[in-house]
């Protein structure tokens, strides 16, 4: 396939520009500083990169040409601290790729996301319960622009019939493993930490299999 990643900049996104030219995708990466990338990913040959910010609908509606999916690892900066912007401005990012995908009647769209955007399938989880109240209470800007985001994807994502999926993450870690496990808050199966690498692998296995179309799910470590 040939596909559009945003937030390819960051770890995870590095992890899976990496894995989806494991699975031989070709990738337009739409970055805001194409210096930040790796190299190796900016010099190869399945790879284009594109700079540009989120707010531009115009480079971006130019960037989805010929995209069959997009794949996205955008996310709050893990230091947000007090400064973070209070207008959402991941949510309204969402919102312009969304009316993008669909003037090129793109319909794949798989996201990263938190245990802090809830989902009617979960169950109380004292750990959840506590680690979602700190970023509530210590990153609220942040919180609350990726709970925006949440309702911005099933919204509009519907508004356009887009096939979508939102992969909410635990913490993240830096190990290699690819083990993942999905499922909801609570199942008694997830647990409270992922592998960037285990993001980045059932993103693309995700990609191919479609078997969490329309679904958040939380995706762990085993």
């Amino acid at each position: 396939m040939h596909l559009l990643i945003l937030g390819g900049t960051g770890p995870s996104g590095i992890k899976l520009i990496e894995e989806a030219l494991v699975a031989s995708h070709t990738i337009v990466v739409y970055v805001r500083s194409p210096g930040k990338l790796p190299e190796a990913i900016a010099s190869n040959p399945s790879v284009t990169v594109i700079e540009g910010q989120l707010t531009d609908v115009e480079k971006l509606t130019a960037a989805l040409e010929g995209v069959h999916a997009v794949l996205s690892a955008l996310g709050p900066p893990t230091k947000t601290g007090p400064v973070y912007p209070s207008n959402t401005p991941l949510a309204h990012a969402y919102a312009v790729v969304i009316d993008a995908m669909e003037q090129h009647g793109v319909k794949r769209l798989i996201a990263l996301g938190t245990a802090s955007i809830k989902d009617e399938h979960d169950k109380f989880s004292l750990i959840f319960a506590f680690l979602v109240s700190g970023v509530s209470i210590f990153a609220h800007n942040a919180y609350k622009d990726i709970v925006a985001v949440g309702e911005t994807i099933r919204t509009r994502g519907a508004e356009a019939d887009l096939d979508w999926t939102i992969a909410r993450v635990p913490l993240l870690t830096d190990r290699e493993s690819k083990d993942v496990v999905a499922g909801y808050v609570g199942d008694g199966r997830t647990k409270t930490t992922l592998s960037r690498a285990a993001f980045a692998a059932f993103v693309v296995e995700e990609l191919e299999k479609n078997q969490w179309n329309r679904a958040a799910p939380l995706i762990s470590s085993p």
